[in-house]
């Protein structure tokens, strides 16, 4: 297998270049994708289960449940580019022969371990205190853990830039990436469906009795994760790997923050990533309630119903690097938006027995195969813009991740702050329909504006990597 690389400047004629390129070992990808198992199972039970374990057993209102939520999303915010401008700079420090990339997500590990059990449990020697003193207790605990969460997300997408030029390759570690996030939902959703069906709740709703069983699953969850985390670190070699991914001059393209932040291409794939996140996030995230509330299932349908969602997008994750390949990443996630809001509008016309039955879980399977397809796509586009400025990528990531984690906090906010009518009932399956809905098609038109393959670096350059496998990365 042999990577060309062309270069073209405007006083040397066109002049080819051969080198091998070696691909990944399968090694490689299977220690890549557990790098982000620990961070995959607490978002899941983030935005899965945070709102109805704040609301239904610690007794918030949904305003007080969404502000705490909002204030975790704040604070990931801020630290994305924080941290992703930190690591772009890492060269500077010593303990970074560890791995620029690697020593950030070591800290992120630390933090997420010693805070996320909190957060998930009734307040440590204040069950008698006021509900605004417990939500500054909470408060701290989840700033702290967004601070870790996002430090291991920024470096964990970093490194796929670092890892390898081939466009494919880097499609392949993005589909892999979200293939482990998969099945780690699965996990989630799995661990508490056995927690509350060896309870006895299958038939029964969630309530303040059910505190315990949170921890028991958070605890089972991310022994899990910390497992994961260990083999990530212990296999994954990133210098080695750094090694592999130079310009013809031996060096990697460097951009300067004002050249990002004129880049008009920037802006357009920072919509498409915060309206596919929004898309993904807010269908977690009210996917139960609106189970709870508007269909009144019972609570193992709060386990059944996500867990087939994401069986739905283990299965796609599978196949989406091959429809990247044939189709292209804009009509690739145009036809995940199409399954998106084909769920919509089950969503808002479902009713009924034989819907909440049988259709919810052709709903749930909808839902999941669409998130596979918009993120894995979504991801593509933004390593496709990150190019060769593999030094400037984490805080490339970081621009993303904030307009993805403020978006989604002020979103959740407003909605819970709105539903103030508990007879309402109806209230999160408009949610589903119409926000959800607007936000894919909303990605759909930032993704089209999208028109160069390489990013403004390369094009300014005329650095232009071209593999075995021939075809636009974006159209």
């Amino acid at each position: 297998m042999h990577r060309r690389i062309i270069v073209q400047t405007n006083m040397d004629p066109l002049t080819d270049y051969s080198e091998v390129y070696q691909r990944l070992p399968l090694k490689v990808y299977l220690a890549y994708g557990m790098g982000h198992v620990l961070n995959d199972v607490c978002a899941s039970m983030w935005f899965t289960y945070l709102l109805v374990f704040l609301h239904l057993v610690l007794d918030f209102t949904n305003a007080q449940a969404g502000a705490l939520l909002l204030i975790g999303q704040v604070a990931d915010a801020l630290a994305t580019p924080f941290v992703g401008y930190y690591s772009d700079q890492g060269d500077d420090f010593f303990i970074c022969r560890y791995g620029k990339r690697k020593i950030w997500h070591l800290l992120g590990t630390i933090c997420v371990i010693l805070t996320f059990p909190f957060i998930f449990a009734p307040c440590v020697g204040c069950e008698d205190a006021s509900k605004w003193s417990r939500m500054i207790y909470y408060s701290m605990f989840i700033v702290i853990f967004q601070f870790g969460w996002a430090a291991v997300q920024i470096s964990h997408l970093s490194l796929i830039p670092e890892i390898s030029p081939n466009e494919h390759d880097r499609t392949k570690l993005t589909a892999i990436r979200y293939a482990f996030t998969v099945l780690a939902n699965v996990l989630v959703y799995v661990v508490t469906w056995a927690v509350l069906h060896l309870a006895g709740n299958d038939n029964n709703k969630i309530n303040w009795t059910d505190a315990p069983k949170f921890q028991h699953i958070v605890w089972g969850v991310m022994s899990f994760g910390a497992v994961c985390s260990f083999l990530f670190h212990f296999l994954i070699k990133e210098h080695e790997q750094q090694n592999g991914y130079h310009d013809v001059r031996g060096t990697k393209v460097r951009t300067d923050l004002k050249e990002l932040f004129t880049d008009v291409q920037v802006y357009q794939v920072a919509i498409n990533y915060m309206c596919s996140r929004l898309f993904i996030n807010l269908t977690q995230v009210f996917i139960t309630l609106y189970l709870h509330e508007a269909l009144d299932m019972v609570a193992s349908s709060l386990a059944v119903v996500p867990l087939t969602m994401y069986l739905a997008s283990l299965v796609t994750s599978f196949v989406v690097g091959q429809i990247n390949r044939a189709a292209g990443r804009k009509i690739t996630y145009t036809f995940g938006a199409m399954l998106g809001l084909a769920a919509c509008i089950f969503i808002h016309f479902g009713k009924g027995k034989l819907y909440t039955d049988y259709l919810i879980y052709l709903v749930a399977a909808l839902l999941g195969s669409a998130s596979s397809i918009v993120l894995v796509s979504s991801l593509g586009v933004t390593t496709d813009l990150i190019g060769t400025r593999t030094n400037s990528g984490a805080f490339v990531y970081g621009i993303m991740s904030f307009t993805d984690k403020l978006s989604n906090g002020v979103v959740v906010e407003v909605i819970q702050g709105l539903h103030k009518d508990e007879k309402n009932t109806w209230f999160y399956r408009d949610i589903l329909t119409y926000v959800c809905g607007a936000s894919v098609i909303l990605g759909v038109a930032a993704v089209m504006f999208v028109k160069r393959p390489l990013s403004v670096s390369e094009s300014r350059r005329g650095l232009l990597i071209e593999s075995d496998d021939t075809g636009d990365a974006l159209n």
